[in-house]
């Protein structure tokens, strides 16, 4: 596979291609956890069914870097730092408007499962997030985001809640038209090796589509 970017025995470490599906779900189609096993499979000639461990998610549209554990103890202390808010996740997105410089947004997101959908609801969970602007032309802002909870379409929700919806976003921007993709894409990750307990780093370049590509950065 011509995505994998970093590999040991006990990570592997991806970039996810746009509107395919972490997991299996109801369309069948081709997921990346099945693709990524499968992958182990041949590549070490495995019997039987291979373990990987699904740590983390990004919605089915959604691009960039993930982490997935090749083994149960990896996937447990991948868990734990994530519940110890020391596994970091920074996405860069961009946002219909010139939105202020930088801001903290809190909500409480409440999701109905059975039409996927995510709303502001004080009868939900607690979401923060903050942004910064990097840039701003042509009526859209590139910013970077920092996570600090992990909700469901939690970014796409807040940003379009504070008026600023992603390009894009088919579900939270009713000025998206079909054929757009949306503007969000996990840039950085960051955590401990699971085993050896070294800080490690994986950073992407932004993707070269529209609109990402209309920012210039140094």
């Amino acid at each position: 596979m011509n995505n994998i970017i970093f590999e040991d025995n006990h990570l592997l470490v991806v970039k996810k291609d746009i509107n395919i599906p972490v997991q299996k779900d109801i369309t069948e189609d081709n997921d990346l956890l099945s693709m990524l096993k499968d992958y182990i499979k041949k590549k070490y000639n495995k019997p039987g069914n291979v373990y990987l461990g699904l740590v983390h998610r990004l919605d089915r549209p959604v691009s960039g870097v993930m982490v997935f554990a090749k083994t149960s103890k990896a996937a447990s202390r991948l868990s734990k730092q994530m519940q110890e808010n020391k596994f970091k996740k920074i996405y860069y997105a961009v946002v219909c408007g010139n939105i202020n410089n930088e801001g903290k947004l809190e909500d409480y997101l409440l999701k109905d499962k059975e039409k996927n959908i995510v709303k502001v609801d004080k009868r939900g969970k607690k979401a923060i997030l903050y942004y910064k602007k990097i840039l701003y032309k042509d009526n859209l802002s590139l910013i970077e985001i920092k996570l600090e909870t992990g909700r469901s379409h939690q970014i796409r929700v807040q940003l379009s809640n504070f008026g600023f919806p992603l390009y894009g976003d088919q579900k939270y921007n009713k000025n998206s038209k079909v054929k757009e993709q949306i503007a969000l894409f996990a840039k950085e990750l960051s955590f401990y090796h699971p085993v050896t307990n070294e800080y490690l780093t994986f950073n992407l370049e932004l993707p070269k589509r529209y609109p990402f590509n209309i920012f210039k950065i140094m």
